[in-house]
């Protein structure tokens, strides 16, 4: 009798480790499963482009010489705006339109459907040299990494029938408000 209790309490304690062993697996399988899911939700922020925002730029009464350029998510999802736009002013421009390292923002523009960027753009101060006038206004965004553009560019219209630049011209990095931009 007592060989069949030993038995018996030794098949109930395997048992007993097979079912623990199991749940553990199935504990550790469920914390994969959540934090697999996890990074799908950081995943839905995708890149701004110039695919999944419109773009427009205008003439701003203040401050005087400054165009807005305004980019609104027209995507499903949200999207980060990094750094500043790559702007070239006019079709033969020879160099980028600089960006202004004081207009730096804490964190990177996120965009929800519907919402916009902005980025001030200054065209010439007095004290400027080398100046024309630009008709159109190329546009890229700029990768995660600040040292290229992602998608294809845009080319837009510039307000009036163009716009002077000189070498004191400049864009702000892209802010969520328009003062920030023009004024910040």
């Amino acid at each position: 009798m007592r060989i069949a209790n030993r038995f018996t309490g030794r098949a109930a304690a395997s048992s007993m480790v097979v079912a623990a062993a199991l749940s553990l697996a199935a504990v550790q399988t469920a914390g994969q499963t959540a934090s697999a899911a996890t990074p799908k939700k950081a995943a839905s922020i995708v890149d701004c482009t110039t695919e999944n925002t419109k773009l427009t730029v205008k003439d701003v009464p203040r401050p005087i010489n400054h165009l807005l350029l305004t980019a609104t998510n027209t995507g499903t999802k949200p999207c980060n705006a990094y750094g500043a736009p790559f702007l070239a002013a006019g079709a033969g421009a020879q160099a980028a339109v600089p960006w202004l390292e004081s207009s730096r923002p804490q964190a990177v523009v996120t965009l929800a459907p519907g919402e916009s960027a902005y980025a001030g753009i200054g065209t010439y101060t007095p004290d400027g040299y080398e100046g024309h006038t630009a008709k159109t206004l190329g546009v890229s965004f700029s990768n995660r990494q600040l040292n290229g553009s992602i998608g294809e560019g845009k080319t837009l219209k510039l307000p009036n029938g163009g716009v002077y630049f000189n070498s004191s011209n400049y864009v702000t990095y892209w802010q969520s408000d328009v003062d920030n931009a023009l004024f910040g």
